[in-house]
């Protein structure tokens, strides 16, 4: 047995992709020589941690996830224009600004911003030049990197960006921060907000059938 050649929790853990709390309950009762659990940590110690591959644990877990990933775009496909109108909603509906005159909607992923950009383009009436993005960004990163890549993304001049908005990072709250910052994209319409604010209003207000 592993823990009889005196092999640690964490080393059995590694190898045979099981929880540490299993192995606690497996091995509790085992003996082993204590001068081959000190010649073993001076071995690996020398050969270092680094060396090692994911284990057999991490390996299932990253199997999973790939398969889930591709499942999930065979499951969804193509998005009709009544699926982009329902998801743009629906996002809006989580994330978007509420208050009445102006629509706005903030997020740090790439993908979210671009898919509320189309969705925003898409199904109303938008006049491009009063387009605004408004920048959140920790200071001592990239600012005009960061105007460059939200630009080009979302296809609105960087002559269109307000005012940064340049946080002083706190590691005592987050480790890390995103290079990238956050862009809130705003388009100051009463009429446009109302609109979309019908369409959540239709969407929180459908019925869901239960499966079966």
């Amino acid at each position: 047995m592993l823990r009889a050649q005196a092999w640690t929790i964490g080393e059995i853990v590694d190898d045979l992709g099981v929880s540490r709390s299993s192995v606690s309950v497996w091995v509790r009762d085992v003996r082993f020589d204590e001068a081959t659990r000190a010649a073993r940590a001076g071995a690996n110690r020398r050969r270092g941690a680094r060396t090692r591959g994911p284990n057999r644990l991490q390996q299932r877990k990253q199997a999973e996830i790939d398969r889930l990933l591709a499942e999930g775009i065979e499951r969804i496909g193509q998005l009709s224009d009544r699926d982009l109108l329902i998801a743009g909603t629906a996002l809006y509906a989580g994330e978007g600004a509420k208050g009445d005159g102006v629509v706005k909607s903030a997020n740090s992923d790439p993908r979210m911003v671009l898919l509320s950009c189309a969705w925003l383009r898409r199904f109303f009436d938008v006049d491009e030049s009063r387009l605004r993005v408004h920048l959140y960004l920790h200071q001592g990163l990239d600012l005009n990197g960061a105007r460059s890549f939200w630009s080009a993304l979302t296809g609105i001049p960087v002559t269109q960006f307000g005012r940064p908005y340049r946080a002083v990072p706190d590691p005592s709250i987050r480790r890390s921060k995103h290079p990238l910052g956050c862009p809130a994209v705003t388009y100051a319409s009463s009429t446009t907000h109302r609109e979309i604010m019908g369409l959540v209003h239709a969407l929180l207000r459908c019925e869901v059938s239960n499966p079966g």
